[in-house]
């Protein structure tokens, strides 16, 4: 009988690191948490009726034939139909008056501080020019 070597052992790399796997697990939930506030936007008689015409368009560009990159192969054709409703989703939730994003991110639990941008602060005051 021959004996056969060992193999060299060789590193082992897991599939991702936990850090890797948390940033991947709130990603995740952010997304959901979009999509939900997006539904209730649309839902909302407050937001304008041309805004809401954004999502619809995105869905009828992915069941439309046309495309910027053909879905010819695995992959890389369904990029842009992914990019499209992402792009569409934070589109309309941006465009959408911001006390209602507001109370509907308050709604589902979201810390309004993460989606906030602070404002620059404004000084009001008076200029004058004293001619000599």
């Amino acid at each position: 009988m021959s004996r056969l070597s060992p193999a060299p052992s060789r590193p082992q790399h897991p599939l991702a690191t936990p850090e890797e796997t948390n940033m991947f697990i709130s990603w995740a939930k952010e997304l959901i948490r979009q999509i939900r506030l997006a539904w209730r936007l649309f839902k909302d008689r407050r937001v304008p009726w041309a805004l809401k015409l954004i999502p619809p368009a995105a869905l009828i560009y992915i069941l439309s034939p046309i495309d910027i990159l053909p879905d010819l192969g695995l992959g890389l054709g369904q990029l842009d139909d992914v990019a499209i409703i992402l792009l569409s989703l934070k589109l309309f939730i941006e465009l959408a008056p911001p006390e209602v994003v507001r109370e509907h991110l308050r709604a589902l639990g979201a810390k309004i501080a993460e989606w906030t941008t602070e404002e620059p602060a404004v000084i009001e005051g008076e200029f004058q020019i004293k001619e000599e």
